[in-house]
């Protein structure tokens, strides 16, 4: 934890007591994008010595503070922090608060306020951004007195951090920022009603240990709270020790390195075949830190109705809120896997189940049909993980290009993933990259994106430019909203309802330009629209050391397979064009 920068005995401004309670966190960078209510914060960070190395970071909107900020905590495993005014700038702050509490993001997020005596009086950039809040956040304070500061900022830090991770909003009234005290600095956290440390019991462990032995075909079906609980050690382990194949949600991608033997990617809605084959002939379901997302399990009656399911997640919430668990296990998943690497768990007898699965994956492996005149864009992700060989952080935007990325990169390491999975936020994808850079400066960053999730965030570039942060953004460009384009062709006669996103007055030309927007913001940038390009443009873009937009022009009638129809079941799979 970082030395505090003023002496105990001082009186500070509540400005400067939120200032010195951020460095004593640990905080490194703050997004933060100021206005009146915020200022006082904005003036005390300019006076932080910089021996502190607490840098605050311009983005051209408060989105992009807070995307950026959920891209640093996803990338670290820390708390990433915004501030933003009060109003329409801690209003621009929701969307992505509602994607931290959906992805069980540690974030906190710090508002101005107006003054207390103006509050519900309508002033002018005022809003009830508590009340907003509440239901997308795992804790919000208003604070109300200068005192309180200390503690507040020492709670939000250690809510957002522990147990199922989520953000917390702390809203500070002008009046309070600019009143002053002398702080007292709590040394610890003491919440009577709040248990963030629950650990399987032993009877738990022998369930579930017992469950494995009886079983023949069972799975591993992992999620984010492997990597939130920082488990990927010990699950590889757990993998390797009792045999057991392994699946992963979207946010579980990483956590177990996709190149194993016993990997059998994703499943869900555009998993793979075999992914979604083991878990409906499974007689045992491990599932580790997920929350059973519909994506996951389309009709849920039919969800691994053959087997016994045991469920883990640190959330009792969730724990048979979706899908009955036969063994319900509220605990820390790392925990409960290090309990069971000591216990007498195999290996099992699972080689026909394996050899089924490897039978199934060369039958229906992911697979497009390549075109060598146009590019594809499973061809783009494919070359760029053989180039990168795992060695790289990938973000996306949301859509078609999202998914491709799930299925066609290689993802070997946690937290090399970031995604906005739950919410499913376009614009998330160049912001959050920014963050992960911020967060991990030694890893090449780059953004995988579309142009419809590019564009709704693309002021952003001059946030990397002018900060000097080296991210990459990989535009998969086919012109529409892809994914909703490709549910119209689905399910709506290929009926095109404003789902272009060209120029229509032109639907041969490719709109906008976005080589020519980079250069507006003074970086560089390619567009390329045959496949022969494909490689030299990636080499060119990995080798240098300044943001870089590269703008891969695409087929739009390329769809995402496989695809199980929402509410469906693996038996209505799609897997041919």
């Amino acid at each position: 934890m970082t030395t505090s920068i003023v002496t105990d005995s001082q009186e500070l401004k509540g400005s400067e007591i939120v200032v010195e309670a951020l460095i004593r966190e640990g905080v490194e960078v703050i997004f933060g994008y100021p206005g009146g209510a915020s200022m006082e914060i904005h003036q005390a960070l300019t006076r932080v010595d910089p021996k502190h190395k607490l840098r605050v970071v311009l983005p051209r909107h408060e989105q992009g503070a807070v995307f950026g900020a959920e891209g640093y905590a996803k990338a670290t495993g820390k708390v990433g922090v915004a501030l933003a005014t009060s109003g329409p700038g801690a209003t621009n702050l929701i969307t992505g608060i509602a994607d931290a509490k959906m992805d069980s993001v540690p974030i906190v997020a710090i508002t101005g306020q107006v003054p207390q005596a103006m509050i519900g009086k309508d002033a002018f950039q005022e809003t009830d951004v508590v009340g907003i809040s509440r239901p997308i956040t795992k804790h919000n304070y208003l604070v109300q007195r200068v005192e309180e500061i200390p503690h507040i900022i020492k709670e939000a830090f250690y809510i957002a951090s522990t147990g199922r991770p989520g953000p917390v909003l702390i809203d500070i009234p002008k009046d309070v920022q600019q009143s002053k005290t002398v702080p007292e600095w709590p040394s610890e956290i003491h919440m009577k009603n709040y248990r963030p440390f629950i650990e399987a019991r032993r009877r738990e462990l022998e369930q579930i240990a017992e469950a494995i032995r009886d079983a023949d075909k069972p799975v591993i079906y992992a999620g984010n709270g492997t990597i939130c609980s920082n488990a990927s050690e010990e699950l590889l382990q757990f993998v390797e020790k009792t045999g057991i194949p392994i699946v992963m949600t979207v946010l579980g991608l990483g956590a177990f390195p996709s190149n194993h033997p016993l990997c059998f990617d994703m499943l869900g809605m555009h998993g793979a075949v075999y992914a979604n084959y083991a878990v409906n002939h499974a007689d045992l379901l491990l599932a580790l830190g997920v929350r059973f997302d519909d994506r996951v399990t389309g009709k849920v009656s039919e969800f691994a109705k053959h087997g016994t399911i045991v469920h883990v997640d640190i959330d009792a919430s969730e724990i048979n809120k979706i899908k009955h668990a036969h063994i319900p296990v509220t605990s820390d998943v790392r925990y409960l896997l290090q309990q069971l690497n000591k216990m007498d768990l195999g290996p099992g007898e699972y080689a026909k189940w394996v050899e089924e699965l490897e039978e199934v994956k060369r039958q229906k492996p992911f697979h497009y049909q390549d075109d060598k005149k146009r590019i594809m864009p499973q061809y783009v992700l494919e070359l760029l993980s053989e180039k990168t060989q795992g060695k790289v952080i990938i973000t996306t935007g949301v859509g078609q290009h999202q998914m491709w990325a799930a299925q066609y990169f290689k993802f070997l390491y946690p937290r090399t993933l970031l995604t906005s999975a739950g919410l499913g936020a376009m614009g998330f994808g160049f912001p959050a990259a920014l963050g992960a850079k911020l967060g991990r400066p030694d890893w090449e960053v780059i953004d995988i994106d579309g142009d419809g999730s590019f564009l709704m965030n693309i002021q952003e570039l001059a946030t990397a430019c002018v900060e000097d942060i080296p991210v990459k953004a990989l535009i998969l460009n086919n012109q529409h909203l892809g994914m909703v384009m490709q549910w119209e062709d689905r399910f709506y006669s290929s009926n095109r309802a404003h789902t272009f996103i060209g120029d229509p007055r032109n639907r041969e030309k490719i709109y906008p330009d976005f080589v020519a927007i980079a250069k507006g913001f003074d970086l560089p940038g390619r567009r390329i629209t045959a496949r022969e390009e494909v490689s030299d443009a990636l080499d060119e873009m990995l080798a240098s050391d300044r943001p870089y937009v590269l703008d891969v022009v695409i087929p739009y009638q390329e769809h995402v397979l496989p695809m199980i129809p929402t509410g469906h079941t693996f038996a209505d799979t799609i897997y041919e064009r």
